[in-house]
Formats: C-alpha cells, sequence, structure tokens
C-alpha cells in the first residue's frame, strides 16, 4: 500500500519538474525542433502515468472515513457546482488549445495562455481567486467521490497539497515575468480561496 503513496508523490513532483522554467528552457535549448510537440508530450505523459494510480488507489481495500451520504449529500453537490463553475470561467479566458499543446504543436510559438491576449486578467472568476483551476481541481477531489476509503481520503490529502504547492511555484513563474504588476494584483485578489472577495463583499472583517 505504501509504494501507491509514493508512487503518487513521484507523479506530484514529475508533475512539477516538467513544467519547471529551467526544464522547459533545457529541452528548447537542446530539442530547438521538437519543443513544439513539448506541451502535448507533458500533457499525454501526465494523463497516461496518472490513470494506472488511479485504478491501484482504488483497487486497495480500507475501511471508509467518510461518505456523502444522507443531508450531507447537499454540500457534495455544492462543491461539484463549484467546481464546474471554476472550469467554466477559467476557460472562458484561457486559451485552451494553447494549455492543451495543439497551438504550438501547429504553429511552433508560444504565446500567453490568456485568450484574450490579457497579461493579467482580473476580471470576472479572476477577480475572486488567482487560479480558477487549481480551486476547482482541489473542489473536485472531496466532491467526486461518493465515499472516501482510507487510500482515497490519503491519496486525496496528498494531492491537496500539491495544488497548493503547485500553486506557490506558479506564482513564483508569474511573478519572474511580472513582477511589481503581479504583485499588486496578489494585493487585491487571494491565491485560491477567495477570502479577500468575500471580505470585499459581505464586510464582515
Amino acid at each position: 500500500m505504501l509504494i501507491v503513496y509514493v508512487l503518487w508523490v513521484c507523479w506530484c513532483v514529475m508533475h512539477s519538474v516538467l513544467s519547471d522554467p529551467f526544464v522547459t528552457g533545457y529541452v528548447q535549448g537542446r530539442l530547438p525542433g521538437l519543443f513544439r510537440y513539448y506541451r502535448l508530450f507533458y500533457n499525454g505523459f501526465s494523463l497516461l502515468t496518472l490513470l494506472p494510480l488511479i485504478a491501484a488507489t482504488h483497487m486497495l481495500n480500507g475501511p471508509v472515513v467518510f461518505s456523502w451520504a444522507g443531508y450531507v449529500i447537499i454540500g457534495r453537490v455544492i462543491l461539484l457546482a463549484m467546481a464546474l463553475s471554476l472550469f467554466w470561467a477559467g476557460a472562458q479566458h484561457y486559451d485552451l488549445h494553447e494549455f492543451m499543446g495543439t497551438r504550438q504543436a501547429r504553429s511552433g510559438e508560444h504565446h500567453t495562455l490568456m485568450s484574450d491576449g490579457a497579461d493579467i486578467f482580473e476580471g470576472s472568476i479572476f477577480a475572486v481567486t488567482r487560479h480558477p483551476w487549481y480551486l476547482g481541481t482541489l473542489l473536485l477531489i472531496w466532491s467526486m467521490l461518493h465515499k472516501y476509503t482510507v487510500a482515497e481520503f490519503l491519496v486525496g490529502l496528498i494531492l491537496s497539497i500539491y495544488l497548493v504547492i503547485g500553486s506557490l511555484l506558479e506564482e513564483r513563474k508569474i511573478l519572474a515575468v511580472y513582477g511589481d504588476r503581479y504583485r499588486q494584483y496578489q494585493q487585491k485578489v487571494s491565491m485560491l480561496l477567495p477570502l479577500k472577495w468575500l471580505r470585499s463583499k459581505l464586510k464582515i472583517w
């Protein structure tokens, strides 16, 4: 059982390392002709290595830590709806072809992930949270299953911690590009949980 958790941690590390600017810059310098396909490789490799881990975790037997049963299931529906809303709202401004890597594969060029060309988008969902897809994934992790066994619960914790770390690493990349402009944005909008947005709307603290 322990090996499954170790492999999940390795997957998280691998996922971050392969997207690190040092690694992508090295690959681009060494294989400039093939770098246009790097994002496709990154997404495909991440998915192909993720699926066996999901299957292995599902096969582990163990007691149920908690389940969405009775009236509590309303909470699950709310979390699922929020997760899907965050994905949808983010997709309205992200360039999905750039995210998937198909644009780079066709043209060989790399652009901003924002579909409207904005460097830092502060409207719509980005006035609520700086990373809507990270937050959406976090909510999805804890609402996608009807019940969570020990294995599924521990993997959920691993992925939740990784999402927070991944958000911090993403922040570092963005800060390296935009500097003070992004720091000003950070002061106004929360990284994940929309606490600053709620504070401004409810004015309760």
